[in-house]
């Protein structure tokens, strides 16, 4: 299945969950795709600058790799398609006039968005207003 490319069809049915665990990103400089294999990254980037890493803070903090900040993450249960327009646009600009930043990663089945642990209540009150078919 290829996911949802209506866009009022995806907000109607978002379902944000909040996971329980708490993440940073951990920006390692020389360190590539491989490196560090033992750990269980939510998401991984390659950037020239290194490899940066989304882990749970704990997993952070025994491997004693420095961060900035704690996020939350709140998952979309809704099976967006990569291709749907409109989504980012939705979150963000609904987060934002909240005050709330965030960091939107992509995943082929669910969207996932990283907020400040003090406001991950709000985002997902924001999130679910934005979505009239909650339980």
């Amino acid at each position: 299945m290829s996911g949802e490319m209506n866009l009022e069809t995806i907000l109607r049915n978002l379902q944000p969950v909040l996971l329980d665990a708490s993440y940073v990103f951990c920006s390692l400089p020389n360190k590539q795709y491989g490196d560090l294999d033992s750990l269980s990254p939510l998401a991984s980037i390659q950037e020239p600058e290194g490899l940066t890493l989304v882990l749970q803070v704990q997993e952070a903090k025994d491997q004693a790799l420095r961060f900035h900040g704690e996020f939350r993450c709140i998952r979309l249960q809704v099976h967006s398609s990569l291709e749907s327009v409109g989504l980012t646009a939705a979150i963000s600009t609904a987060l934002a006039h909240e005050g709330i930043s965030a960091n939107l990663l992509a995943g082929t089945h669910h969207d996932h968005v990283l907020v400040p642990v003090q406001r991950a209540l709000d985002a997902m009150e924001t999130l679910q207003a934005l979505s009239p078919n909650q339980d």
